[in-house]
């Protein structure tokens, strides 16, 4: 049994009039325990209403989005959503401390343990001394690590990121990128990641689906053969990367200019 099944799911939008705009058409896919897929595609495919599909925050129009087996009517308790947009979905009173214990009260898992935990992950995205301080005191990578923080507090099977890194700086992306695979081999999660950068999503992942333009169907499935763990110079300068990034390069200009 796959741990995450996405059968023929779409999602149609109604318009004032009556028409409907199809966002997703028809997606099929399935993801295993711990692995980290990646989807791409040209700008306005639809890659987010179908992450957001996934998280049971918008129901689909047919098709069916299954965790273990079960199908989902609701965001799964076992699922949870890392937005692109990190400084709305902070909680601005809290500080770093208080927002990754936000992840641990939500499942119930408040104990004389707790801030020892949450120390854990704060220390494991590289915010150790932080703990006190609040989002609005932090540099937009520093408030995104703290989202990454406060998601794995929740202790989730799936972490769903949408674009998480696209409204940071270069050099901060990449610094996140080598934190998210270092969390990601220690936590033994699986990560569903959606991104714009397909240097990006090669780099991170195990495998990517690259998306049509809207309406958004899965035209290519890619498996990354790159040793692990990756390096951003050795990893980015093998040839195999930048064979993989030409493929996908064309599959994407491809689509957009239909």
């Amino acid at each position: 049994m796959h741990l995450l099944e996405v059968a023929a799911l779409s999602k149609s939008y109604r318009q004032i009039g009556g028409e409907s705009t199809v966002a997703v058409q028809e997606i099929s896919f399935e993801v295993d325990k711990e692995e980290f897929v990646s989807f791409v595609g040209p700008s306005g495919c639809g890659k987010t209403t179908l992450l957001m599909c996934i998280a049971g925050l918008i129901p689909p129009s047919s098709g069916a989005v299954k965790v273990k087996g079960v199908e989902i009517n609701g965001p799964p308790q076992n699922l949870v959503l890392v937005f692109q947009e990190y400084n709305k979905s902070l909680f601005a009173w809290r500080s770093v401390m208080g927002n990754v214990l936000f992840g641990l009260e939500v499942r119930g898992r408040i104990s004389r343990d707790a801030e020892d935990k949450a120390r854990h992950l704060i220390d494991l995205v590289g915010l150790e001394g932080f703990e006190r301080h609040y989002p609005w005191e932090l540099s937009g990578g520093m408030q995104q690590r703290v989202a990454i923080a406060r998601a794995l507090a929740y202790e989730p099977e799936v972490l769903l990121m949408d674009e998480p890194f696209g409204s940071v700086d270069a050099l901060t992306r990449l610094e996140l990128e080598d934190t998210l695979l270092r969390l990601w081999k220690e936590l033994k999660t699986t990560i569903l990641f959606i991104t714009h950068d397909i240097d990006e999503a090669i780099y991170l992942s195990d495998r990517i689906c690259v998306l049509s333009r809207r309406p958004s169907r899965v035209v290519q499935r890619i498996d990354v053969h790159l040793g692990r763990p990756r390096n951003q110079l050795a990893t980015r300068a093998d040839p195999g990367f930048v064979e993989l990034r030409n493929e996908i390069y064309k599959q994407i200009s491809d689509e957009a200019g239909k």
